[in-house]
């Protein structure tokens, strides 16, 4: 697949180094990224671009904001029901009512392998991401 035609997928989270990691694990299954440092970005990058948006990859916790992860994959799911949503976090974890239906949850730290599993479960038939690179050790 042409990268012209690569889908994307925002990634927020407040801390860099997660943020590029998480973007480089999606880029290697076939999106193009946009990176956002807390949820008003995320959602900057959402109204401006949505419709092209096939995948929201965050964080929970991002100050200082005073939304987090969870207020950012409701409204995600509320405004752009086509998205799959996966939310991270090493410290929190998700309540009943957090997630919303079809997003899924992983723990920090989280490796290639658990973020593509989980892509192949959220994301529909025909937007599935492209096989993992084997990486050189």
């Amino acid at each position: 697949m042409s990268d012209d035609f690569a889908p994307y997928a925002i990634v927020a989270d407040d801390d860099a180094l997660v943020r590029m990691d998480a973007a480089d694990i999606l880029e290697d299954a076939g999106f193009r990224t946009h990176e956002a440092c807390h949820v008003e970005d995320a959602i900057k990058i959402l109204e401006a671009a949505g419709e092209s948006v096939q995948l929201l990859f965050s964080d929970v916790q991002m100050p200082p904001s005073t939304r987090n992860g969870f207020d950012l994959a409701k409204e995600c799911a509320a405004r752009w029901p086509h998205i799959g949503i996966l939310i991270a976090s090493g410290q929190a974890k998700p309540g009943p009512d957090d997630l919303p239906n079809g997003a899924r949850f992983i723990q920090k730290p989280f490796s290639a392998d658990v973020v593509h599993q989980h892509l192949q479960d959220i994301l529909p038939d025909g937007k599935k991401p492209k096989p993992l690179k084997k990486r050189a050790l």
